[in-house]
Order: C-alpha cells, then structure tokens, then sequence
C-alpha cells in the first residue's frame, strides 16, 4: 500500500504543486509534443521531436520536449520506453552543457531535471529503489548548488526520508521571535510547512493547517513554517534582500495569520535540504523527530488530519 502511495504521490509532483523558479511558458515544440502525450501518442510526439531536430538541430527546447515524452512514457508505465527517453535527453542536456549553462537555460534546466528524475522513478518503479537514491544522490553531488538540486533533492526524499530523522532546521535568520529547534520540539507532533511569499498554492493550504492545528494543538501538534527569499517581489520584480524580507513579512501578515506568534525561518539552507521545489512542500515529524510524511503540493484537510491523528 505504502508503494502505491508513493508511486501516485511522485506521479502528483510531475504536474501539481507550485514549481519554485517557473516563470516561462511552454515553447511550440516543448506544447506540441505536450499535446501528443495527453492524447498518449507518445509516436507522434517523437515524430515532432524529430522533425523539429532535423530542421533546427539540437536545441534546449527540443531537448526539454523529449523530456516530456520521458515523463509521459513513464506515467503511462512504458518503463522501457521511459527509461531511454531519459537516457537521451540526459545526453543531449549534459552535451549542451558545454557550451551553456542551467542558469541561463529554462528549457536545459527543466530538460536535465527532468531526465534524472524520470530515471529514478523507473528504477523505483522497477524495485530497485536503493538504485535509484543512489543515483539521485550522485547527481545531486553533481549538481550541488544548481537550478535542479532543489528538484533532485525532493526526488531523493520522497523515496528515501520517511522514517530517517529530520534534517535540522537552520534559523540564523528569522521573522518574529526565534523558532524553536526540531530537538526542542520533541515530544510534540512538528508539521513542517515550506512556503513562498509569491505563491498562491501556498495560500490555498491555509485553511486546512489552521484548521488541524486547532483541533489538535493542545494534544501537541506544532507548526513550522521555513520560508525563503527568491530575489524578487510582486510580479517578478528584482529586490534586494532587505525589501524582499519586508514584502516576506507583509505577506506573512497578511495571509497567514496563525504563524503570527511563531518564528519563521528565513533562509536557502533548510529550502535546499528539503528539497523544496516544489510550494507548498508538507512534512510531517512524530514525536520522536522521525520523519513520517513528505509531501511535496497542496494536502486535502482530511489527508491531513488522517496523517495528524496517526502520530498523536
């Protein structure tokens, strides 16, 4: 049952949640190919891969297109197909590499992101889950520091972290009064809830975290709430750090009302070690500081309370 779980809730972050840093829509090619899958006519797709090659070469947009007939075998259970879809694009975006870069590329970095991921999955999907962390984790090594390790690091986790201790929270920088440790909070019920000021996913889960904190507060839930800056404000505009750590706390104020006597963590460190790619991400720690739910997107009330009730 547990594998089940896991396999929908990787099949959820292929398509859902608030990605951290997508700001551009899909190119023709990278639509097209789209379109194909959705009509799982994944022959199509490869031909307008193909034709789009022969009559541009190798571009980031064609390889992020074959990036998605990885993703898209691979959630119609082509393991096989999959598994060489990634391949190639992997090839193609590390090639590409040598004349450009993640930071500068949307379409390589989601291409390359893309690539490792599908691998994984198709490895965890063909039992051989150990394979898969490993990879995950050698890619990360790779790509410390990158546009994907966030991606890469979410993968990781959500074969791997259930049932190992929390990483730590880092809380040099703070909103409010100074946030308590995971090792303070033992003996209570944390749910881990990473946000973004810009998004709106993240408002939509308000309700049912406040909520089950509520209803189970003085059974020993707490809440904690790890936000980050991302360079920029309302609309994408750029801010240096001191105006974006006002607009953080204006936005805190304004929407999230019950984490108002709470200390919220400002800072990339504990973003990156959770692998929060994905806004919101949910993480759930027992009693003990173990780890027992990792939820990159938005949790239903029930889920939630199902999940809560569990540990209390």
């Amino acid at each position: 049952m547990r594998d089940t779980v896991l396999v929908l809730t990787l099949l959820s972050c292929l398509v859902g949640g608030s990605t951290v840093g997508a700001q551009t829509a899909p190119t023709s090619i990278i639509r097209d190919v789209r379109a194909t899958i959705a009509n799982q006519d994944f022959a199509a797709g490869q031909a307008l891969v193909d034709e789009c090659r022969a009559a541009h070469g190798v571009t980031s947009e064609m390889i992020a297109a074959l990036s998605w007939l990885a993703r898209g075998t691979y959630a119609a259970s082509q393991l096989d197909q999959a598994a060489q879809y990634s391949a190639d694009t992997y090839d193609l975006a590390v090639a590409a590499l040598e004349t450009g870069s993640l930071e500068d590329d949307y379409d390589l970095e989601i291409a390359l992101g893309a690539a490792i991921e599908t691998d994984a999955l198709v490895r965890a999907a063909r039992g051989d889950r150990s394979s898969a962390v490993y990879f995950l984790e050698r890619e990360i090594e790779t790509y410390q520091g990158s546009p994907i390790h966030k991606r890469l690091q979410k993968n990781a986790h959500l074969l791997s972290l259930v049932g190992q201790p929390a990483p730590a929270i880092a809380a040099q920088e703070y909103l409010g009064q100074p946030p308590a440790s995971l090792d303070e909070l033992k003996g209570n019920v944390v749910l881990l809830f990473f946000w973004a000021h810009w998004c709106p996913d993240c408002k939509a889960q308000v309700p049912a975290i406040e909520a089950v904190l509520d209803r189970y507060r003085s059974q020993g839930l707490r809440v904690l709430a790890p936000t980050q800056r991302f360079g920029y404000i309302v609309n994408g505009q750029d801010a240096p750090p001191d105006q974006e750590l006002g607009h953080i706390a204006q936005i805190l104020d304004e929407s999230y009302a019950f984490l108002r006597d709470e200390g919220v963590p400002v800072g990339a460190a504990t973003h990156n070690r959770y692998g929060v790619s994905t806004t919101p991400t949910l993480v759930l720690v027992d009693r003990e500081g173990i780890v027992r739910l990792y939820r990159p997107g938005n949790l239903s009330e029930d889920d939630l309370d199902a999940a809560i009730r569990e540990l209390l």
